[in-house]
Order: structure tokens, then C-alpha cells, then sequence
């Protein structure tokens, strides 16, 4: 390792949980549809979708009793939760938006890689005041969802950068699977589940106060430490 520090060449973004907290939003979209058939949803049968892919998150709420199909459910919570957006605004989790400015400020490219739909994630992307990614990778851009490595795997080529030079941002379990398993530099920040023991290169409790130069700082430290030729 030379004395220059290396900055990563992309930042990708997990959405729900880590750049924004959305997750009160799907959790009260999701009980109004299973209470209006009748059924009940607990905090702790929303915890299990958390990070989920939104289909396979689908026929869970089909099994509490919602009688229809997998897309339809989607599209009525993806609609739910746009319309609390719109009315309520976009709930930034603590450092997020600050540390994306950042990240745009030093001209590292950023990407949002999130299992939500596109124009879920396009909806969140429009009401941040700056342009905030470089591109979006949706829940129905892939073929195969988180914990698969492809979402992250496609923003990669997408922004012709190696997976190995990449951070990943993320909250849920499933989405530091899907970092590790890319390749990717995987940075855990727990929200409503803890992360540890998951084999995350590094565990922040939050993004607030955090960076460009922590960023870079892990990168070095993390390369350092495996002894990957950069």
C-alpha cells in the first residue's frame, strides 16, 4: 500500500432503512390491507418482510390472509406508500442525505439499489433537493432480488466500475448478503435488525456525522487489512 489514499469508485445505496425510513409507511399500508380482509398484522409480522423482495413479501401477506395476487398486492402498497411520501415527505435516515451530498460533492458515483419498484424508488429519488444517483437499480430491473448478488452486480456494470472497488450501504440482513456475495465492500448500518455476525466488513451504529473521508478511510483500512490489490 502506497501513502495516497484510494477512494472507492462507486457508493450504492440500499433505499428502505438506510437512506430513507420508510419503513413505518410500508408497515401501516401493510396492516390497512390485511386488516381489510379481516386478518391482523403484528410489529413482528412486518419485521419478517423487512429487506424482503416486495413479491416474496407478497405471499406472506397472501398467507395472513389477503386473497390477492402477488402484483396486485405490490402495486396497492407501492401506492400507499408513494402517497404518504408525497403527503408526509421523505424521511431521511440520520447522516443520509448528508453523506450522499458529500459523496457528490468529491464526484463519487453513487448508485440506489433497492428491491422496491422503480417508480417507488424514482418517486423518493425526485423529492430529494439535489441530483442525488448517478442510477437507479429497482426490484424490477433484476431477475433475481436481494440476497442475490445481481442487483448490485448490474449498478456495478452499469457505472463500468469493478465490484471490488465498490461500498455498499445497508440495513437488512438480506442486503448484506447481497453486498457480501457481489463482492463488494458491504458496510452494515443496523436500523430495526441487528446486523452483527453476518460477516459485514464494517458495522456503523449510524451515518449521522459520517463522511467522504470515512469512506475513503474504510476503503484504505479494509484493503489494508485483506491485503486486495487495488
Amino acid at each position: 500500500m502506497g501513502s495516497v489514499s484510494r477512494k472507492p469508485s462507486a457508493v450504492l445505496w440500499d433505499m428502505d432503512g438506510t437512506l430513507v425510513d420508510t419503513e413505518p409507511y410500508w408497515m401501516a399500508a401493510e396492516t390497512a390491507l390485511v386488516e381489510s380482509f379481516g386478518g391482523s398484522w403484528s410489529h413482528e409480522d412486518a419485521l419478517q418482510l423487512v429487506g424482503s423482495g416486495l413479491l416474496d413479501s407478497a405471499v406472506i401477506l397472501q398467507g395472513a390472509g389477503v386473497t390477492m395476487e402477488a402484483q396486485a398486492i405490490v402495486d396497492h402498497l407501492t401506492d400507499a406508500v408513494q402517497d404518504s411520501l408525497r403527503t408526509s415527505g421523505v424521511p431521511f435516515r440520520p447522516g443520509a442525505r448528508e453523506l450522499l451530498r458529500d459523496l457528490r460533492s468529491a464526484g463519487i458515483p453513487t448508485g440506489l439499489v433497492t428491491m422496491s419498484l422503480r417508480r417507488m424508488a424514482l418517486s423518493v429519488v425526485d423529492l430529494i433537493d439535489f441530483e442525488a444517483f448517478d442510477l437507479v437499480v429497482a426490484g424490477d430491473d433484476v431477475d433475481n432480488p436481494k440476497p442475490h448478488p445481481e442487483p448490485y452486480l448490474q449498478a456495478a456494470a452499469l457505472l463500468d466500475v469493478d465490484i471490488a472497488d465498490v461500498i455498499v450501504i445497508e440495513d437488512s440482513p438480506t442486503g448484506v448478503r447481497a453486498g457480501l456475495a457481489s463482492g463488494a465492500l458491504t458496510l452494515a448500518v443496523p436500523h430495526i435488525v441487528p446486523l452483527d455476525h453476518l460477516g459485514a466488513h464494517e458495522l456503523w451504529p449510524t451515518l449521522a456525522g459520517r463522511n467522504t473521508g470515512d469512506l475513503t478511510d474504510l476503503f484504505d483500512s479494509i484493503n489494508a487489512r485483506t491485503g486486495a490489490p487495488r
